[in-house]
């Protein structure tokens, strides 16, 4: 039977989309090594480089989302969105898929509604506590709606949900060396409390910014730092450091390739709130302090946040406060011993295993008519 898998995974825009994405075709490909998966993404966006560097084939539709503050420009937009579908039209003619999914993001749409015309069944999988604008108008066509949060039937037919949590990266669940190899692995003093700080695949501006405006504390803090700036802003935070002077208890990097490495070296994490973050800092039971990004459609990032903070699992900076608060909110953490356990405590009580698993099998099933 296994020759016969065909399954399409949509969507895309983020790392947030794309890892989980990638953490399901893997679950596939392990229990039925046979399975073809073909991948359909924004051209444009970072799936277009990311899924193929997994080994994945994937198909690119010129979607973009609408520009709310320029309405003219939309005539583009809805023109893209024709085209998309006529091309996912294409897509799904000649691949013959089984099953559909969809992770959210611009992509999904017009792959989704494609494959739901042709009686194909769908999944959707939605990473966050509030559900995004494409898996709302895609839910009621989906078979199964995967999540990870309670109370998602606020969103979706309750019938339809599954409570799976989020597919992770392998890599951070995987990583066997000691805290004090992870540390040296980037250079740092082995016997040292370490805060690490991430912004994201692209960064985070104002987390960024907490740190550049008091390179200072930084310098003179009993503990070192391990700050991905992200791609974006690296060269700016990296002028910036070189300006202040020699820093020893402090790694900057642009990208973090090995996040397992990194979050067993670190006592505290500084990130945003993107829902895959906060699944992998519950499944490690990493203390967190959380600056949720308010450029995010409904604000779903502080709402992911408080989900764990209403349960003492992390700690919540306003983005508005953190240039001020961040730095000083860290390092009082991350010298009270009995916080940081007490965090990590809570946070890995709320994480949910096997996630790509689970979900892989709800994929199989739908292919197979079960």
């Amino acid at each position: 039977m296994d020759k016969e898998l065909r399954i399409i995974i949509s969507g895309g825009g983020t790392g947030g989309h794309i890892f989980p994405a990638i953490s399901i075709a893997n679950a596939i490909k392990a229990k039925h090594p046979n399975a073809k998966i073909l991948f359909v993404g924004a051209l444009g966006r970072m799936e277009m480089h990311r899924v193929p560097a997994a080994g994945y084939e994937i198909k690119g539709l010129p979607i973009c989302g609408f520009d709310r503050k320029h309405l003219l420009k939309n005539v583009a937009v809805l023109f893209k969105i024709w085209k998309s579908q006529y091309i996912a039209k294409k897509i799904v003619k000649q691949f013959k898929p089984m099953a559909a999914v969809g992770v959210g993001g611009y992509a999904s749409g017009p792959t989704l509604n494609v494959c739901a015309s042709k009686g194909i069944p769908c999944l959707i999988q939605e990473q966050n506590s509030y559900a995004g604008v494409t898996n709302k108008l895609l839910a009621k066509k989906a078979s199964k709606i995967c999540v990870a949060y309670d109370g998602m039937e606020r969103f979706f037919p309750a019938e339809k949900i599954v409570k799976t949590g989020n597919p992770v990266r392998q890599n951070v669940l995987d990583n066997t060396m000691t805290k004090e190899e992870a540390r040296k692995s980037f250079g740092l003093n082995p016997d040292k409390k370490t805060v690490l700080l991430v912004g994201g695949s692209l960064g985070a501006r104002t987390v960024n910014e907490s740190m550049k405006q008091h390179l200072d504390i930084v310098k003179n803090a009993d503990v070192q730092f391990i700050w991905q700036t992200g791609k974006y802003y690296n060269e700016e935070m990296n002028q910036a450091v070189k300006a202040f002077g020699d820093i020893p208890n402090l790694k900057v990097l642009d990208f973090i390739s090995d996040m397992g490495a990194a979050y067993k070296a670190a006592d505290l994490v500084i990130s945003r709130a993107g829902a895959s973050s906060i699944s992998e800092f519950c499944l490690i039971g990493k203390p967190v302090i959380l600056v949720p990004s308010p450029n995010v459609a409904e604000d779903h990032q502080t709402k992911n946040a408080m989900a764990l903070v209403n349960k003492d699992a992390a700690i919540y900076v306003k983005d508005a406060d953190a240039p001020h608060e961040l730095l000083h909110t860290a390092l009082q953490t991350v010298g009270n011993d009995s916080k940081l356990a007490s965090l990590s405590e809570n946070i890995k009580a709320l994480g949910l295993k096997n996630s790509a698993d689970v979900i892989a099998d709800e994929v199989v099933k739908l292919a197979w008519g079960e």
